[in-house]
C-alpha cells in the first residue's frame, strides 16, 4: 500500500506541516470526523480532518458519500475555481470529478487542522525547529526581533 501524506494546519500560527505515514489508520473517516493525534503521531493532539485528495489529484467533497470519485453537476466548493465566479451568477453549472468525503486507500493526502494541543509544539514533533544559533566564540546567541 502507497503512504499517505497528512498536513496539519495549526490555526494559532496560521503554519501548515507535512508528514508521510506508512500505514493508513485513518481509512474509512470521513471529512469533519475528529480524531486522536496518536493516529497519526502526534501524542497529547486533537485533530480534525478538513479535506484531501486522491491518488489522481481530485479534490474530497464533503457532501459526496463514499471514498469514489464521481463527476458531479456543481455551482461552486471544493472543485471549481473562483475566478469562474460570472458562471454562479449567470447560474451555470460545471460538470467536475471530485473525491468522496470517505479515506481508502486511493486517498494520497489528508488534510487536518488542529483542536487541542499537546504538550509540545507542533515544530518540533515535525523537526521543523530551529536550534539556537551560535557565535563565532561558540556561545549561544538569542536573535533579537
Amino acid at each position: 500500500m502507497a503512504e499517505l501524506k497528512i498536513v496539519v494546519n495549526d490555526p494559532k500560527t496560521g503554519k501548515s506541516f507535512q508528514k508521510a505515514i506508512a500505514e493508513n489508520s485513518l481509512s474509512g473517516m470521513k471529512i469533519n470526523q475528529k480524531l486522536n493525534g496518536e493516529e497519526v503521531g502526534l501524542p497529547g493532539y486533537e485533530l480534525e480532518i478538513t479535506g484531501g485528495s486522491d491518488d489522481s489529484g481530485f479534490g474530497m467533497r464533503s457532501d459526496m458519500e463514499g471514498p469514489l470519485k464521481r463527476k458531479a453537476l456543481l455551482t461552486g466548493g471544493v472543485g471549481i475555481k473562483t475566478k469562474v465566479t460570472k458562471h454562479k451568477e449567470q447560474g451555470i453549472r460545471l460538470r467536475k470529478t471530485v473525491a468522496g468525503n470517505t479515506i481508502s486507500a486511493k486517498t494520497a493526502q489528508v488534510n487536518l487542522k488542529v483542536l487541542k494541543y499537546g504538550p509540545d509544539s507542533l515544530a518540533k514533533l515535525f523537526g521543523k525547529e530551529e536550534a539556537p544559533k551560535e557565535d563565532a566564540k561558540g556561545e549561544e546567541t538569542k536573535e533579537e526581533a
